[in-house]
């Protein structure tokens, strides 16, 4: 794996430390102390930052860039479980109780993170337990993120998953402009269908059929326009 130290001089330390939301509560003299506690690395694209099983001994915030999550099934299928993206964190598991890496992470695009090891991160709850809380909220909203795809997956049928995701994707990547919500996707068709347990066959029909009904307009292969999200 071919790491790099990243000097991020350009995008100011404690401006990057603001922006992630667990830091979010802390005024600029704690945020100093926890600046001088980062380390920063670049990933490139299709580069491995996690292994499943793996033993981490420090927590990875994305400062720019996204990742995503995955296992393979015993088929040697990927199944996608998160998308990470700029604030996201992950790590804490084997942090908080030595728990070994759950799930393989790789870059999508180039990918800046930041490290924190793991008694400088454990020092940082004990002085700041508002962080603990905003790391405890965070896994509430992912727990709720997979009980709604096991439940989608149950009752939903492959069309309305494709809908669902565009939407999630749409809260979480998309811009307002005059012709609608613009998304960047951050998978591709193939990396979409693993993420909700569909065809990739399925995820193209769906999409050409919401495009033949003005719902969205598709861009290239990784960008949509919503048109009308309330439709969607």
């Amino acid at each position: 794996m071919n790491n790099h130290i990243c000097s991020c001089e350009r995008c100011q330390h404690k401006i990057c430390a603001k922006r992630v939301p667990i830091f979010s509560t802390l005024n600029s003299e704690e945020i100093n102390k926890v600046v001088n506690l980062i380390i920063r690395k670049r990933y490139s694209r299709g580069e491995m930052i996690v292994l499943e099983g793996s033993h981490l001994d420090r927590l990875i915030i994305i400062n720019s860039g996204k990742v995503k999550a995955f296992r393979n099934t015993f088929e040697g299928k990927e199944q996608i479980l998160y998308i990470f993206s700029q604030g996201d964190f992950f790590g804490e598991k084997n942090l908080l109780i030595n728990q070994t890496a759950q799930y393989n992470v790789e870059a999508l695009e180039e990918t800046h993170v930041c490290t924190i090891k793991k008694n400088d991160f454990k020092n940082l709850l004990r002085e700041y337990p508002e962080i603990g809380l905003k790391i405890i909220e965070e896994l509430c909203n992912r727990l709720e993120r997979l009980e709604n795809a096991v439940e989608n997956m149950g009752t939903k049928n492959a069309e309305e998953r494709v809908s669902a995701v565009l939407l999630e994707f749409a809260r979480k990547y998309g811009k307002e402009s005059q012709n609608g919500i613009i998304v960047e996707l951050p998978l591709s068709r193939e990396g979409i269908a693993n993420y909700i347990g569909v065809a990739r066959e399925t995820v193209s029909r769906k999409m050409n059929m919401l495009q033949e009904e003005g719902i969205i307009e598709m861009v290239g292969n990784k960008k949509v326009i919503i048109r009308n999200i309330d439709a969607l």
